[in-house]
């Protein structure tokens, strides 16, 4: 298994014998770095991701045609008026003044344009309790937020004026304000939180304020770097919002884990004995090299982000591509000249209750290793074959309901449940106007909009749309004369029901369009809206799934063979990574689909999964969860290779890193658990997700299967057929004995 070279060689192990060598030069690159990247990226300003090129198909098509028309579409806002008992009319006095009340408090404003009175757009429900005000806001649709209170305040006034009726706003605009102050306080607590709680664990880790600090301070360092690359790249790859949580997420959690094994290697070796200089070489080539292999394998997985077609996950790959590649340079290069830079220094800060000197022993990750995880491993390896059996059943039986599955984009109710008033409007407003608060819109381009052909084409589409059963109207449209663009507005019967309303814009799209529209020549008409966009996200992410699962699998598994050169290992690694995304998605269904618990993480009522959360969390855990498993088996791998049985060599390998996986789980599943606790579901989903999944990897995974797996397998671990031997040969090699060996006259410099 191995080639007996003595000789240190490898990149992790150059890079921290040069960074030891040349700390101030390191330490002065990194900042350099660090302070052109925010600058650069500062005056290159952050490109976003356009409406037009979110999606691909029939709704990129039409943003596409309002883009190029320079058609500004506004922030629709509409008020609601319905009486609150079954008596009620629209036709009645008190209703009509209502409604006068209406259109004069928010046109006074001086906020609004195109206020239209129900009696005139004929916006009354079919039971005539229920009426609609419309109206558009002034300014840029994106900023209505901003402005809309206003507005907002002075249909309050009539509310208050009109107690009989319910007098109730809802549209972009005022959404846009309402979750901006419903949630926007929330992601930024969780953001700002993740930090002190990240320090707080690594404070009990490591028992020092010195040694808990550097973590922190290369992941934030890194995370800050990454937000310049971000606005630097963007004019390639448009970003947004989304990918920067997401970049911050991943990049404190690989930040704080790579510079944690790092730093438990190092302080291991010098706790038995070994000076700095010799400890400090074997933590660059021997966890340096764990954190390179390990970085590439999540820098590939979140590659598979680029195969969607997505602009939203191309950008939230890319960006947490960047952060993990910022991070493992980081890494090897910085934090060795830090390392050396401090010697013993890093230990001042000492919490006498928390240091390890304390704790000898307890599960600490020093070399006597954690009596814990010495007895799980005890039992594990005395019957190996009993132990697979039961931890991979239950692991089964936790994924087996992600079978039944079911993604969709959330409604607003399910998103946000009845936390918000908003909601309830929404629904009443369904109710009353099915589709009315989301209608479709069929975005018409024509050389001529007004020649005869396309007019009688758009008043037949208008009747049929109707007819089919598609809408119950009323369908409006919107004529752009300058522009050769009309926009037709059709409300889809189904309303809020995805399903429903799913099955009327197939009915647009495959029969009334066709048989009106469809016959002009030279006419476009795509179909766009919530419903249709929904729609189109879906198939887009159906057919990129496969890609990108094969390509993330295949990628990983070529990585483990050649840094490990087994085929064993390669094959078990993706077998157990995937084991470990299974279980979690099977809770992920238990407890948001099925309900299974759902109150101890307000989930109540969800029913299903967001449709962008699967994939996302296969890239996410597929990569994340190659961390733990690259630095236990480079522990037995290097165990094994200085001697010891392969049951040793396991018992070895997962015992010295028992302290440093389970520090750096504890603190990846309190960042995740964070996001879990805000109030938006899909954030819990992704929260809740995440932590599970970590978690399960930490300990059944690494703890129980792999060295189950590993004990019956036995010399089998190490299997490299012939016909392999010509890959490239990534391996390390060397044992601390090889390395201590190279560092010990002082008058030479170290061969790294």
């Amino acid at each position: 298994m191995g080639n007996g070279e003595t000789r240190v060689r490898g990149i992790a192990a150059r890079a921290g014998g040069w960074s030891a060598r040349h700390r101030w030069a390191a330490v002065g690159i990194w900042v350099l770095f660090v302070v052109l990247a925010m600058a650069i990226g500062s005056a290159a300003g952050r490109v976003d991701v356009k409406d037009s090129d979110e999606l691909k198909g029939e709704t990129h098509t039409a943003a596409k045609i309002i883009e190029d028309a320079g058609i500004k579409e506004p922030a629709g806002e509409t008020v609601l008026i319905q009486g609150k008992d079954g008596g009620t009319k629209a036709t009645d006095p008190q209703f009509r003044a209502a409604v006068t009340a209406v259109v004069r408090a928010v046109d006074g404003t001086g906020r609004v344009t195109d206020v239209a009175s129900p009696y005139d757009t004929k916006t009354i429900s079919k039971d005539g309790r229920s009426a609609l005000v419309r109206f558009d806001m002034r300014g840029d649709a994106d900023t209505a937020g901003d402005r809309v209170e206003p507005v907002l305040k002075a249909v309050a006034g009539v509310q208050k004026d009109h107690p009989q009726l319910r007098i109730e706003e809802i549209g972009s605009a005022s959404m846009q304000k309402t979750f901006s102050d419903a949630f926007g306080d929330d992601f930024k607590q969780a953001e700002y939180s993740a930090v002190p709680v990240a320090l707080g664990i690594l404070l009990i880790a490591f028992g020092a304020l010195v040694a808990a600090l550097l973590p922190v301070a290369l992941a934030i360092t890194a995370i800050m770097a990454t937000m310049g690359l971000m606005g630097i790249v963007s004019h390639l790859q448009p970003m947004n919002d989304t990918a920067n949580s997401v970049m911050l997420l991943v990049g404190l959690a690989v930040g704080v884990d790579y510079c944690l094994f790092y730093l438990r290697r190092e302080r291991e070796e010098r706790e038995a004995g070994r000076d700095a200089r010799t400890a400090l070489s074997i933590a660059a080539a021997t966890s340096g090299r764990a954190v390179i292999v390990s970085g590439v394998t999540v820098c590939v997985a979140m590659a598979g982000m680029l195969f969607t077609g997505l602009a939203t996950f191309e950008a939230m790959g890319l960006a947490s591509l960047m952060v993990v590649a910022v991070a493992m340079v980081g890494s090897v290069t910085v934090l060795p000249a830090l390392l050396s830079l401090l010697g013993e220094r890093v230990e001042k800060g000492r919490l006498p209750f928390l240091h390890p000197d304390k704790r000898r022993g307890r599960g600490t990750g020093s070399g006597e290793g954690s009596r814990v995880w010495g007895a799980v491993l005890k039992v594990v390896l005395a019957r190996p074959a009993v132990s697979l059996v039961i931890a991979a059943g239950a692991l089964l039986a936790v994924a087996a309901p992600a079978l039944g599955m079911k993604t969709q984009n959330l409604t607003l109710d399910q998103e946000f449940g009845d936390k918000l008033p908003i909601v309830a409007t929404y629904n009443r407003v369904n109710d009353a106007f099915p589709g009315g608060s989301e209608p479709a819109q069929v975005v018409v381009k024509a050389q001529d909009i007004n020649a005869p052909a396309v007019k009688t084409a758009l008043a037949d589409f208008r009747t049929r749309a109707i007819g089919s059963g598609a809408s119950r109207g009323p369908v409006d449209i919107d004529l752009h004369d300058a522009q050769n663009v009309a926009v037709i507005s059709v409300p889809l019967v189904g309303g809020s029901d995805l399903d429903k309303a799913g099955k009327s814009l197939e009915l647009l799209r495959d029969e009334v369009r066709p048989g009106t529209l469809g016959k002009v020549e030279g006419v476009q008409a795509p179909i766009t809206g919530q419903v249709a966009g929904s729609h189109d996200f879906n198939d887009q992410l159906l057919g990129s799934v496969v890609p990108v699962f094969a390509f993330v699998v295949v990628f990983a598994f070529l990585l483990m063979l050649l840094s490990f050169r087994s085929l064993t290992i390669a094959i078990t690694s993706i077998v157990l990574n995937l084991l470990s995304v299974g279980a979690a998605y099977g809770i992920l269904v238990a407890v948001f689909q099925h309900g299974w618990g759902a109150s101890l993480v307000g989930a109540e009522g969800v029913g299903a999964i967001i449709t962008w959360l699967p994939l996302f969390l296969f890239v996410i855990l597929f990569g994340l969860s190659m961390d733990y498993h690259v630095f236990v088996v480079s522990r037995i791998r290097e165990a094994r290779l200085r001697g010891r049985t392969t049951k040793d060599a396991i018992t070895h390998g997962v015992v010295t890193t028992a302290g440093v996986v389970t520090s750096a789980a504890v603190i990846m599943v309190a960042v995740f658990a964070i996001f879990g606790t805000l109030s938006m579901q899909s954030m819990k989903q992704m929260g809740v997700g995440l932590a599970a999944a970590v978690l399960i990897d930490a300990t059944i995974i690494r703890g129980v299967l792999l060295p189950a797996v590993m004990a019956l397998l036995g010399e089998r671990n190490w299997y490299l057929p012939k016909w392999l031997h010509r890959l490239p040969d990534l391996t390390h090699d060397e044992s601390p004995e090889a390395v201590a060996s190279t560092t010990r006259d002082e008058s030479e410099p170290v061969r790294v």
